[in-house]
């Protein structure tokens, strides 16, 4: 099978990069284009989070545009090429999927998750604690969430909700002995704390905690949106009980547009 526009992109960037090409493209390395990949995959949820399908569609050329950049820069460079890329992803691909490309028989998605993870074990025999592999450069929320669930599965786990629940209770207290203490770097750690047992009893409800703030991010603006439509004077002038009022209006008036 072929795919000419694929190709015709890899040829695009081949000549962006080469002597009579764009100065710009010739001048990037993987490290200056860290911030590039960074931004467009965020910008392909935002469209994923959107419904946006047409601005999906777009958003994930610019995340392609990045690994055939990065792929020809490697080239370049004399280390691998975008078949390379394509030829570990496919390897990998047929490898953790034994239950479609093997013999191996599954009952349920959790047993297709439980293959995965071994699978990938087996790929990286170097990794020996069930800490390593996690991304450094991820969100803080999200390399927590991995950290808890790994810590799990090797048995590290609260018996109850309940002492899940005293734990963060537990942590709240602390927090508030630091403030009292005045101590900046005790209120730091605590603080971490509070949010590390926080987004364990998201795991434990199986609540995805990034999702869930990002949710919560969102309505918030929405609502502070509403507020700033429906007040009668500069936010500035109101007073903490006027604020009060005047969210509260805000969300009534979202619910009754939402409704109808």
């Amino acid at each position: 099978m072929s795919y000419p526009k694929m190709e015709e992109l890899i040829n695009v960037i081949a000549t962006l990069r080469s002597e009579n090409g764009c100065e710009w493209d010739r001048k990037q390395t993987h490290k200056t284009l860290r911030p590039n990949m960074l931004e467009e995959a965020y910008e392909a949820v935002d469209a994923i989070d959107d419904d946006d399908i047409k601005g999906l569609k777009e958003e994930l050329g610019d995340v392609l545009l990045q690994v055939v950049l990065h792929a020809q820069i490697a080239k370049d460079n004399g280390e691998f090429d975008i078949e390379d890329v394509a030829g570990e992803l496919t390897k990998k691909l047929i490898h953790r999927h034994p239950h479609v490309f093997g013999d191996t028989k599954v009952n349920s998605t959790d047993e297709i998750l439980n293959n995965w993870e071994l699978l990938k074990k087996e790929e990286k025999p170097e990794r020996k604690s069930a800490m390593d592999g996690i991304s450094k450069s991820q969100s803080a929320l999200m390399s927590a969430q991995k950290i808890s669930k790994r810590a799990v599965k090797t048995g590290f786990e609260w018996d109850c909700e309940k002492s899940l629940l005293d734990c963060i209770k537990s942590e709240y207290r602390e927090f508030a002995r630091a403030v009292s203490e005045g101590n900046r770097e005790s209120m730091e750690d605590e603080m971490g704390d509070i949010f590390f047992a926080t987004v364990n009893l998201a795991r434990w409800h199986k609540i995805d905690a990034e999702q869930a703030l990002i949710s919560a991010n969102r309505k918030f603006i929405k609502r502070f949106r509403m507020m700033e439509k429906l007040a009668t004077k500069p936010l500035q002038e109101y007073s903490y009980q006027e604020f009060d009022e005047l969210w509260k209006s805000a969300k009534a008036q979202i619910a009754k547009e939402q409704n109808s």
